[in-house]
This record gives structure tokens, sequence and C-alpha cells, in this order.
């Protein structure tokens, strides 16, 4: 069985930011995306920890710098994507 631990990036190793948010709920979206496309990250505050101040300060996403390239061409493309649905019209119902 193998332990949650190991799909967090090693502390020790080198970790680059690819993503930051002031919305939480946001972050986590971008997090499930990197994770099911087999890219560990982790999750960091940048001022204050939210389990005690929830909503204050921002929230990035750290992966390997060997990953960094990787995640940020998903995240591009994951926007893309967005961007397209949304401006994309409907189709008339007749």
């Amino acid at each position: 069985m193998a332990s949650t631990s190991s799909r967090v990036p090693n502390p020790n190793g080198k970790l680059v930011q690819v993503f930051d948010s002031d919305e939480e709920s946001e972050v986590m979206v971008v997090r499930g995306l990197l994770e099911s496309s087999g890219i560990d990250c982790d999750v960091s505050n940048l001022e204050a920890p939210q389990n005690i101040l929830p909503g204050v300060g921002g929230v990035v996403i750290l992966v390997r710098e060997e990953d960094a390239e990787a995640a940020r061409a998903i995240i591009e493309a994951a926007r893309r994507s967005a961007g397209q649905d949304a401006t994309e019209e409907p189709s008339p119902a007749e």
C-alpha cells in the first residue's frame, strides 16, 4: 500500500511556483488537474495559515523544477479551453 506522502514533492528538492490565486477553490481545481496529469504538487499559503485565517492572503501551487514547464503548459491549455467554452455561441434552438 503506497503512503500518501509519496505524492508530495520532496521538500529538499527545488520547488517552483506555477500558479497562484486568492481563491482557494480555484487552486484546488488546478491542483486536481495537475495531479490527474501525473504531476505531484504542493499547495502553500502566501501569508496566513488557511486553517487559522481562511481567505487571508493567497495560495500558490508548487511543483518540482523538472515538472514546472509541463505544469504551466497544462494550466495554459485548461485556460484556453475554458476561454473557448465561454466565447462559443450557443446553438439556436428551433
